[in-house]
Formats: C-alpha cells, sequence, structure tokens
C-alpha cells in the first residue's frame, strides 16, 4: 500500500510516499511559488506511483465543509496567486483516489497522536510558532473543526507591563501571532531569532506571551498532550520558560499531576521532529481510505 502525502507550506511544498505505518520511503521539498508551477511539481512527483490515498495538510485558511462549493479550496490567505485555490479539485483530476485534506497543524496533530508524542492518547494540540503561529487540535479522537476551522494562533493575550512593541499582525495587529511569531521577534528585535539566542529577554517575553496563550488552550480544550512547533521552538532555553509560565498563569488551578509534576513530559517538542507536518499528511490519507 503506498499513501501520498503533502505537506503545503507558505515558504515550501514537502511530498512524500509512505505507508500506513507512517513510514516514508521517498520525498522531495521545493519553494512554494505560483499554483500551476508548484503543482505541476506535486503530480510530476507522484505519478510514478500506484497510491491507495492522499493526503494534504496545508497553510490555510481552507474551506474544510463537505457540503460547500469551496471544499478543497484555499481560501482568503494573503499568500499571493493562492486565493481562492481548489487545492483538492486539482489533485483529484490525476488522482482518482480518497483524499484527505486538512490545516497544516491538523494534520501535525494527527501525525502525533498516530505515531508521535501524543500516541496512545486520546486528545493533543500541536502549536507552531515559526512563520506564523497555528494550533491544531483534537479532542475525543476527533480532529476539531466547525464555523471554520480553529484559529488559535491569532486569539488576544494580555500583553507584558514592559513591552510596547505595536504587533506584526497585518489583521489583529498585538494578537498572539502579532506579538510572538518568528516576524514578530524579528521586527520587534531587529534581528532573526536565530541570531538572538544569548538574549535572555527575548526568550523570556517569547515564553511569556506563549506560556499565557498555552494556559488558555488547557483551560479550554484540556488536552491530553501539549507539542509545540516550528522553528522558534527550536531554540533551547525557551521551552523551560514556556513550562514556568504556563504554571504561573495556571496558578494552582488545573490540579492534576501531569501539569503540577510532569509539565516537562506534557508540554514538549514533536515526537516526529520535523516530520510530523508530513507524517500527518499521510495520517489523513490513512484516515481517507479508511473512511471510504
Amino acid at each position: 500500500m503506498y499513501l501520498g502525502a503533502i505537506e503545503a507550506g507558505g515558504t515550501k511544498f514537502v511530498c512524500a510516499v509512505g505507508d500506513s505505518g507512517g513510514n516514508i520511503h521517498e520525498r522531495v521539498q521545493f519553494p512554494t511559488t505560483a499554483p500551476e508551477e508548484t503543482m505541476q511539481k506535486v503530480i510530476d512527483f507522484f505519478k510514478s506511483y500506484s497510491l491507495d490515498a492522499i493526503g494534504i495538510g496545508t497553510f490555510g485558511p481552507v474551506d474544510l465543509n463537505r457540503k460547500s462549493q469551496t471544499y478543497g479550496y484555499i481560501t482568503n490567505t494573503p499568500k499571493p496567486h493562492w486565493t481562492n485555490f481548489n487545492f483538492v479539485g486539482t489533485i483529484q483530476k490525476y488522482f482518482h483516489v480518497p483524499i484527505g485534506f486538512d490545516t497544516d497543524v491538523n494534520a501535525a496533530a494527527l501525525g502525533e497522536l498516530f505515531w508521535g508524542r501524543a500516541k496512545g492518547k486520546n486528545s493533543c494540540i500541536y502549536m507552531t510558532v515559526g512563520t506564523g503561529i497555528g494550533v491544531g487540535a483534537i479532542v475525543e479522537g476527533r480532529l476539531v473543526h466547525g464555523l471554520l476551522h480553529p484559529e488559535m494562533g491569532h486569539i488576544v493575550v494580555r500583553r507584558h507591563p514592559d513591552d510596547t512593541f505595536v504587533g506584526s499582525c497585518p489583521f489583529h495587529g498585538d494578537c498572539l501571532e502579532g506579538l510572538a511569531s518568528g516576524p514578530a521577534i524579528e521586527k520587534r528585535w531587529g534581528k532573526r531569532g536565530a541570531d538572538l539566542s544569548e538574549q535572555d529577554e527575548v526568550w523570556e517575553l517569547e515564553a511569556f506571551y506563549l506560556g499565557q496563550a498555552i494556559a488558555q488552550y488547557i483551560l479550554v480544550l484540556s488536552p491530553e498532550q501539549v507539542i509545540i512547533g516550528g522553528g522558534v521552538a527550536k531554540q533551547s532555553t525557551l521551552l523551560p520558560r514556556i513550562h514556568r509560565h504556563v504554571l504561573n498563569h495556571l496558578n494552582g488551578y488545573v490540579q492534576h499531576e501531569v501539569i503540577l509534576k510532569h509539565i516537562d513530559h506534557y508540554i514538549t517538542l514533536p515526537g516526529l521532529g520535523d516530520n510530523a507536518g508530513i507524517c500527518g499528511a499521510l495520517a489523513l490519507a490513512k484516515q481517507a481510505l479508511g473512511d471510504k
């Protein structure tokens, strides 16, 4: 059995062929350019395989409502040329197999539930902190959808009293993404996060905002596992700071041993590492095949 997987990012596409155990047999990566050029590379990669299903985890916003005329579309994205792009329909023209379709962060959450840090659990959230901030969620074994899909990267957080940065989000200014994403770090401090690794004040402020947001997610969704991925999360001193700020924000209200005594096992980096997204797309393909 061969499953196709597409991790569609605003900067790069990753395509892979794997199996139902989450094993990747072949993968390619290329920049995200115009849809016609990018999708031709996707099609060329997959056409030499006899695929049983394809999973797509993509940047968004996207339409996940199967009853909608624009199901499978990337909708009002700020990514040039991709607005109202029929992603699923384009793939269906060339491959007549079941297709799983979801956001990139929902896919990563599913991959971690199937084969990664959240394996054996019934719920989790996957937060990515990089060019933007996105959060995927699984509750009672099911990906969270609704009117659209969760956009937890754009929640409002309390400002740090010493922070005068106006924020970088073009929609909300100082929402979580506007205060704590990679571009927000660069705009606030004048350097990329990778060049600020020795400056404690940078990561203490970052952890203040991320820890506050995660505490809110815990209060709303009560996930059994919290996973943080993305380029910013790779900063070595960030995760312990996040643990401390989550505990400070919860202030003893959530009385559970895993938070109070084992928070370093509760809020973690991805078990699948940089493969969380592409393995998540494999998981979407596996689900689509099972649904059919």
